[in-house]
C-alpha cells in the first residue's frame, strides 16, 4: 500500500501556493490584470488572498497561475 502512495506522489505532485508582489492594472468581474513582470490576467476565483506588506501588494496563488 505504501509503493501506491509514492507512485501518486510522482504521478501527481501537489501544487504549490505562493505569495507573488504584484501591481494591480485592472479589475473587471471576473479577473484582475496584474504586472508581476509580464503583464497577466488572473481569474479572481484563483486568488485565494491578497495582502499588503511594506506598501506592496501581494497575492496568494498556485505557481502556476503567475509563473
Amino acid at each position: 500500500m505504501l509503493w501506491s502512495f509514492s507512485i501518486r506522489s510522482v504521478l501527481y505532485p501537489k501544487e504549490r501556493y505562493i505569495w507573488t508582489p504584484v501591481r494591480i492594472i485592472h479589475e473587471t468581474n471576473k479577473a484582475i490584470l496584474v504586472d508581476n513582470g509580464r503583464k497577466t490576467w488572473i481569474p479572481k476565483s484563483r486568488i485565494y488572498e491578497i495582502r499588503i506588506r511594506n506598501n506592496i501588494i501581494e497575492i496568494y496563488v498556485k505557481e502556476s497561475s503567475v509563473g
